[in-house]
């Protein structure tokens, strides 16, 4: 019977309930004055906490937020090979980030002295992470759209969180004429909207959307879509694993440095390294590190650390600088000299020495 339960490839849906979520996907996708308002408050509020560096504001952004329901209309699309739905979807999604990015521009170009927060740096460097975390977002949303035991505009506010922060913060970049986070922001915005679509599609057609097996033949449209989005999900990786290991290499060289300047301090009684900072100026990685010790530290001494060193993961040379900040060590004594900290420093040495030997 019609009514009843049916098995559509592998599918437990009946076919009353396919032709329901079919509705509903294509309703959701509606470019209409709702989902304009919704879309420009959340690109409002977004812009704003993230000026101001505020994490509840960010996520309380996305509550407005309507742009899960695109992209599950691209996601149907593709599998039904739905060419009219994919157009529909296209321009609804085109049209909500179009609304996003104007109002963060304006709020940017207003707010132009504003500091950059750690929120809006966060999402200027896509990397593995990003693309693993949209993936499984993606398949959550296309879930919650067929499973009616799932809350949607929960995971509506999941996607949109994944969308709205960092294409407001590609914004407000742009407002500032930082090309170069920008980029970095609107590639993480281009990785979530092609990953979370792709899970989509990958959900929907489990569960047994998929009429483009039957139209693949008769809609040449259909193969070049569908085509279009593994293709762009491979430059992805692409594209993510260069950036994932240059975050890595980064992450491991700032670690050896570190390591190198504690103990090279051990030589230096009552010296610790209470910051160190790297960035690349003129060709060179520069290493700022500022010690504090009752000691202080010569040409030489530099030199010497410096040597010891790694080398910088783009081969760059490497210049340490040295900032000595002085301070005295006081005890119920008085003012420890240097001698009496050397002689401290070596009867450390020597109790430790004794321990291991005579464990």
């Amino acid at each position: 019977m019609k009514n009843s339960i049916v098995q559509e490839n592998n599918s437990t849906l009946s076919a009353g309930e396919a032709l329901d979520i079919r509705k509903a996907i294509v309703i959701d996708a509606q470019f209409d004055q709702p989902y304009i308002i919704m879309n420009a408050l959340a690109g409002i509020i977004a812009s704003y906490a993230l000026l101001a560096g505020s994490v509840s504001g960010v996520i309380g952004a996305m509550l407005v937020a309507m742009l899960l329901g695109p992209i599950a209309g691209l996601s149907l699309s593709l599998v039904d090979g739905d060419y009219a739905l994919f157009k529909k979807s296209s321009l609804s999604l085109a049209g909500g980030v179009g609304i996003v990015a104007l109002c963060a521009f304006v709020i940017g170009m207003i707010h132009y002295d504003m500091p950059i927060s750690s929120e809006m740096l966060a999402r200027t460097n896509p990397n593995y992470l990003d693309l693993m975390i949209a993936l499984a977002g993606g398949a959550v949303g296309a879930y919650a759209v067929i499973s009616p035991r799932i809350p949607n505009a929960i995971v509506g506010v999941a996607i949109a969180t994944a969308l709205v922060p960092p294409l407001c913060t590609g914004m407000i970049f742009i407002a500032r004429g930082d090309w170069e986070h920008a980029f970095g922001a609107y590639l993480l915005t281009g990785t979530n909207i092609i990953a979370i679509q792709f899970s989509s599609s990958i959900v929907l057609w489990l569960c047994g959307f998929h009429k483009v097996v039957d139209r693949f033949y008769s809609n040449n449209k259909v193969i070049w879509l569908n085509g279009i989005t593994i293709l762009l999900l491979i430059l992805l990786f692409v594209t993510l694993g260069t950036n994932t290991k240059l975050l890595v290499d980064s992450i491991t060289f700032e670690t050896k440095i570190r390591n190198v300047l504690a103990r090279e301090m051990r030589s230096y009684p009552g010296a610790y390294v209470s910051e160190t900072r790297i960035a690349m100026e003129s060709g060179k990685t520069i290493i700022r590190a500022v010690i504090r010790s009752p000691n202080s530290f010569s040409a030489e001494d530099v030199a010497k650390i410096e040597s010891k060193l790694p080398d910088s993961p783009n081969h760059a040379p490497i210049e340490l600088r040295l900032r000595h900040v002085a301070v005295e060590v006081i005890t119920k004594n008085g003012v420890v000299n240097d001698a009496e900290m050397s002689q401290m420093a070596k009867m450390n040495d020597e109790s430790k020495h004794l321990f291991f030997t005579f464990r």
